[in-house]
C-alpha cells in the first residue's frame, strides 16, 4: 500500500494507493471534513454513516480500515473508500463542494493512469 497525501483546495486528503487492485482508497473522515467544513469531520462522518446504515446503504458496510497517519504522527486505523464508494458517500452529503471534489477526484484519477501509461511522470 502506497500511502500519500493529496491537496484539495489546499485540504489535505489521506490516500492509499493499492498496487494489486490499481485502486486509491481516500480518508472518508478527511473527504467529510473538507466538503461539511466540519470542526470533527469524525463525529460527522459517524453520524452520516449510522444514517447510511440505517436507511440499508451497503456502501458504508463495504468500507475497509487502512493504517494512515494522524494528525499526532502515528499510524492508526481509519475508514478508507475507494472512487465509487467515495462518489456514493458524497452523495450523501449536502455540500456545494460536491461538484468540485468529484472533478478532483477524477483527476487523480486520470494523473495515475497517466503515471502507470508513462512511469516517468512521476520523477
Amino acid at each position: 500500500m502506497d500511502n500519500k497525501i493529496k491537496i484539495f483546495e489546499d485540504k489535505k486528503i489521506r490516500t492509499a494507493w493499492n498496487e494489486e487492485t490499481e485502486e486509491w482508497y481516500f480518508s472518508v473522515v478527511d473527504v467529510v471534513s473538507v466538503l461539511t467544513e466540519s470542526v470533527d469531520g469524525r463525529k460527522y462522518w459517524n453520524k452520516l454513516k449510522q444514517r447510511l446504515k440505517e436507511e440499508g446503504n451497503k456502501t458504508v458496510t463495504n468500507c475497509h480500515q487502512l493504517k494512515m497517519k494522524a494528525t499526532d504522527g502515528k499510524m492508526r486505523l481509519t475508514d478508507v473508500a475507494d472512487t465509487e464508494q467515495l462518489l456514493r458517500i458524497i452523495q450523501s452529503i449536502p455540500s456545494p463542494k460536491a461538484e468540485p471534489f468529484k472533478l478532483w477526484l477524477a483527476q487523480v484519477g486520470r494523473e495515475r493512469i497517466e503515471e502507470t501509461i508513462d512511469p516517468e511522470l512521476t520523477i
